[in-house]
């Protein structure tokens, strides 16, 4: 039997955020567009670039920022695009819920339908970064979304770390999996450097599920004033999209705005996925120490 063929085109934006949302918003509208114009279907936007990555300080005025999901003003104008375009669009953004605050991101199919929110699990602490003070764990576990081009997983910046994040979204049935992404510079550290190390990971992720992965990420230098003094990150960018086995298949570089695009065949994809044995040879039952945070055996 011939094997099938089921192409899509994914695409990663990368830009500088200012700390205007209008600005930055029509901004991303652009690139979604010059991405649209490349031929791509499913487009992605980096982590909060509604404004600067507010996260090198603990300042409570900055709560202001997040917004209450439903009625969003950036998600429903990207509901439109998408669907005067015909593609997906990830949109993060910073919730607002009650009296918690997400790092979330909502999926908008090429119709214009909102299929749903993700909600950031893995939230990083530490200089420059201090996610902890803002956001809430989130607590819609790891979920697909099937859109009109594929079955997607979404995770967010820190999550992409976490190879169990995205095995669980494979098992799920993720085709293709995105990361919208800050990260850049240690303020504490200017000698510390991890693009290299970043990337890595991610492929890795690609190559031990066998799907593409796509991940947007800012450029440029951005100061906040912060409770000790001023803090400094250069965001590196270097978004990229990688193939099944882990292989670059477009980059972009650490200083030019950029929207990349790379073509999968995602039956092709399938067929290999399941003949390389990577998913028919697991061992769900050993893998119990994975519930314990000190490695025991024994299951929490």
């Amino acid at each position: 039997m011939e094997k099938g063929k089921r192409e899509v085109v994914v695409s990663a934006l990368q830009f500088a955020c200012t700390d205007d949302v209008a600005t930055n918003v029509a901004t991303a509208e652009r690139l979604v567009r010059a991405a649209h114009a490349k031929g791509a279907n499913i487009i992605l936007i980096q982590e909060l670039f509604e404004g600067h990555y507010f996260c090198q300080a603990q300042r409570e005025d900055f709560f202001q920022r997040a917004k209450p999901y439903k009625d969003h003003p950036t998600i429903l104008r990207m509901q439109i695009l998408a669907k005067e375009l015909g593609v997906v669009i990830p949109v993060s953004f910073f919730e607002e819920a009650n009296n918690a605050h997400y790092n979330s991101v909502a999926i908008i199919d090429a119709d214009g339908a909102d299929l749903g929110l993700y909600r950031k699990s893995h939230i990083p602490d530490g200089p420059g970064y201090q996610e902890k003070f803002y956001f809430n764990p989130g607590d819609t576990g790891f979920k697909v979304f099937k859109t009109k081009f594929a079955t997607i997983g979404v995770a967010i910046c820190w999550d992409q770390w976490f190879p169990e994040a995205a095995r669980c979204l494979v098992l799920q049935g993720a085709e293709i999996l995105f990361y919208p992404t800050a990260i850049g510079s240690e303020p504490q550290d200017g000698g510390l450097d991890s693009r290299d190390h970043w990337r890595r990971v991610m492929q890795g992720h690609a190559g031990a599920n066998v799907v593409p992965v796509v991940t947007s990420n800012r450029i440029g230098k951005e100061i906040i004033e912060t409770e000790h003094g001023k803090s400094e990150i250069t965001f590196y960018g270097n978004s990229f999209i990688a193939g099944p086995t882990g292989e670059i298949v477009a980059t972009a570089n650490d200083k030019e705005e950029a929207v990349l695009v790379a073509q999968f065949d995602l039956d092709k994809i399938k067929w290999k996925r399941h003949s390389w044995g990577v998913f028919r040879d697991r061992r769900p039952d050993l893998y119990k120490v994975l519930l314990t945070s000190d490695g025991s055996n024994s299951p929490l």
